[in-house]
């Protein structure tokens, strides 16, 4: 993850469905984030994670958006602080972000710049018989 203010973007993609974190952000240096993409055995959700491993990000986060492609959300969450030793993850206050059928997003005003995990469960179209 890059800070300087500038809008930044990662994209991972599995088959017919793909996840994009868009963001921007300031201060710290360089932070060593990961996103990982799952599909369940049976096919029928699909997952995205992007967080930081080492915990705690100690950047100033203006924005953020992650978006499923192929797709819709069931469950989202983004966290404060991602969990590490015996510390949990510290979710961000239900105001702070939104979620739509694609997107989970901060919201202007109410987001308090801190951003360290970020997870969806999306269900996939299924062709029903």
């Amino acid at each position: 993850v890059r800070p300087g203010g500038e809008v930044h973007s990662f994209s991972r993609s599995l088959g017919d469905y793909g996840c994009t974190f868009t963001y921007s952000a300031q201060g710290g240096t360089n932070e060593q984030w990961q996103m990982t993409v799952g599909v369940s055995e049976d096919g029928g959700l699909f997952s995205c994670s992007i967080w930081r491993p080492q915990g705690k990000s100690y950047l100033f986060f203006t924005q953020f958006k992650a978006e499923v492609k192929g797709a819709k959300i069931e469950h989202a969450m983004a966290y404060s602080q991602a969990a590490v030793g015996a510390q949990s993850d510290i979710p961000l206050k239900q105001e702070e972000f939104e979620i739509s059928e694609t997107t989970v997003s901060h919201r202007e005003g109410k987001f308090r710049f801190e951003l360290s995990k970020l997870m969806i469960v999306a269900k996939t179209p299924r062709d029903e018989l």
